[in-house]
């Protein structure tokens, strides 16, 4: 039996033959040399000659063989994003697929590929953290780490070039986008005080992580000497079920309560629908502001008033800042984006 490779399909299988480089270089009339240099941007080709292989590319249906090149550059061409959430989240949170889009066309227009790469468990964490080491991926984009994240660990030791979605406090100079979580909700926390409200809670989410800890912390400045500890209701996720559990814990401690701040848009979704439940009139009973500006807010009834999160502007941003890395630019340093505040009839 013969052990021969072929570099093409038979024709016998009914299958066009694969165009191979050397079927460009004949049909361009140039070496195969001078069309693997136009292939990998190489320089020292003339125009005329790049011309010739662009039609010749074009007439064979020649499609480079990214695994071969791979080998030879050194590189994937393949930027992952790695999302720290649980998958029901992943589906839920409109943010998470915003920041998805927005490295996805920084990313494409680079001419790199994005791999998604959700750690929803420890088993999830353990076989990433398997995968960052096997050379697969040339960066990461990590999206809502944690202090301490093993994954973050595991980028650091691998020394690959990353970017975060976010500030985690232990990531020492490594580029983040991000934005004021903390001035944000300061800012829309007193403009739900000026609406005069006297008893307002929070419904805190994600404290394990930055932005969680930063919008608790800016709650606290707004409110000043007014601040109540049994306000504060914390949630482990930025999710709807979370809101709601968070408002009914909130209503049964404190059903005076006239004004809330949740964390999140999803979180305020889910605290509307107990409010609505309970009977309570939102704004008339009850203010309430989320976080976001996220597809929730215009779902809601009334439509939530919000901090406006650049959602897809951090994707790109983060992006960005993996591919300067990746061309020996340097990591660029923080880069902080405008949040303002949408103000509708929620509060």
């Amino acid at each position: 039996m013969c052990s021969c490779t072929y570099d093409v399909t038979v024709e016998a299988t009914g299958r066009r033959r694969r165009a191979t480089v050397k079927d460009v270089a004949l049909e361009a009339g140039v070496s195969r040399g001078t069309v693997s240099r136009v292939l990998n941007g190489q320089p020292y080709v003339s125009d005329e000659a790049r011309a010739a292989i662009d039609a010749a590319i074009a007439k064979v249906g020649f499609v480079p063989n990214r695994a071969a090149r791979s080998l030879v550059m050194q590189s994937s061409q393949a930027i992952g994003l790695i999302v720290h959430e649980p998958h029901s989240l992943f589906v839920e949170d409109p943010n998470i697929g915003s920041i998805l889009l927005g490295a996805n066309a920084a990313l494409s227009e680079a001419e790199y590929q994005m791999a998604s790469l959700i750690a929803d468990s420890p088993r999830d964490v353990q076989r990433l953290s398997h995968f960052l080491g096997a050379g697969l991926i040339d960066g990461v984009i990590i999206v809502s780490a944690r202090v301490g994240d093993p994954i973050t660990q595991a980028v650091a030791h691998l020394g690959l070039p990353a970017a975060f979605v976010g500030h985690p406090r232990d990531i020492g100079d490594a580029a983040y986008v991000a934005i004021d979580n903390r001035a944000a909700a300061r800012e829309v926390t007193t403009r739900l005080v000026g609406t005069g409200r006297r008893r307002i809670g929070m419904i805190a989410a994600a404290l394990d992580r930055d932005s969680g800890s930063d919008r608790l912390a800016g709650f606290v400045d707004a409110l000043g000497h007014r601040f109540d500890p049994q306000l504060v209701q914390s949630v482990p996720l930025y999710s709807f079920s979370c809101g709601q559990e968070g408002m009914r814990a909130l209503l049964e401690r404190e059903p005076d309560i006239d004004g809330v701040f949740a964390s999140s848009d999803a979180v305020a979704a889910g605290a509307l629908d107990v409010l609505h439940a309970a009977g309570r009139s939102v704004p008339e009973q009850v203010g309430i502001v989320g976080f976001d500006d996220s597809s929730w807010a215009l779902r809601c009834d009334p439509p939530l008033s919000t901090v406006h999160q650049p959602a897809t502007e951090l994707g790109r941003a983060a992006a960005e800042a993996v591919l300067r890395q990746l061309r020996g630019e340097g990591a660029g340093g923080p880069h902080l984006l405008e949040c303002p505040i949408i103000w509708r009839g929620s509060a």
